[in-house]
Formats: C-alpha cells, sequence, structure tokens
C-alpha cells in the first residue's frame, strides 16, 4: 500500500492518488529483470553497465606461477574457479582459493567478500586431489 506525506494544500488527495496511479504503472511495465548466476532475480542492468563491472584479478600459485583474469565483480568464487581451470589446466573441483588468507566457498561472490579490481586470489591445488593423479598415473619402466 502506498501512503503519501501529509501536505499543507487541500489538493493532498487528488496529487497522492495521481502518483499512487503512476507509480503503480512504472512497476507494472517498465521494470525489466534478470536471473543473476546464484539464481536470484534482479532488476536489468543497462548494457553499457557490462563494462564497468568487469574486474581485473591476479591469481598466483605456490609455483610462482600468475594469471591474470578478467571476470564480473558480481561472479561467485565458482565461476572464477572455472575461468582459473581453462587458463591453469587445473579442474576446478581440484582448486581451493585463498582471498586475504581464507579459504573461499563456491557459492560466495566476489563483490560480497570485498574483491576488488588489481586484487590478488592465491590459488591452491587440493592434495587430495593430486595423490589421486598419481596413484592413476601409468607405471613405466
Amino acid at each position: 500500500r502506498l501512503r503519501s506525506l501529509p501536505s499543507s494544500s487541500s489538493s493532498s488527495s487528488s496529487s497522492s492518488s495521481s502518483s499512487a496511479s503512476s507509480s503503480s504503472s512504472c512497476y507494472n511495465n517498465n521494470i525489466k529483470w534478470e536471473m543473476r548466476p546464484g539464481g536470484m532475480l534482479v532488476q536489468k542492468r543497462s548494457e553499457d553497465s557490462n563494462t564497468e563491472d568487469l574486474i581485473s584479478l591476479r591469481v598466483s600459485t605456490v609455483s610462482q606461477l600468475s594469471y591474470e583474469i578478467s571476470i564480473d565483480a558480481n561472479s561467485t568464487f565458482g565461476e572464477l574457479k572455472m575461468m582459473i581451470a581453462i587458463v591453469s589446466g587445473i579442474e576446478a573441483m581440484e582448486q581451493r582459493l585463498l582471498f586475504k588468507g581464507k579459504e573461499r566457498e563456491d557459492k560466495e561472490y566476489l563483490h560480497m567478500i570485498g574483491v576488488g579490481d588489481g586484487d590478488k586470489v592465491f590459488l591452491l591445488q587440493d592434495p587430495a586431489f593430486k595423490e589421486l593423479k598419481l596413484l592413476h598415473l601409468p607405471i613405466t619402466a
């Protein structure tokens, strides 16, 4: 229910009814919606805002390798892992990502944790997967 602030003029009832009808039509006709990667329904962003949401991250590894990745700031760490898998060859499920000294979960959003343009993310390969790969290597004489 819409409420208007009391006005000192006597025309407040007519102005509040007209503002209520115009604002309700605004909600019904002009708003476009989009589904975010996490499944949240939000108001659609304008086309020109897409480039503003891209951030560049430096992903570093124990072996001193470094990858530069551009990603949407509204992405999750799981989506970042998929991009890292493309450039590093380490499958997403084998990756552990650290930001500000803490391991991050796949469902956490970059922007909600405070990841910004130029920040550094540390990549570790999960030791359990390393051992499994070693067990399946062919034995050579």
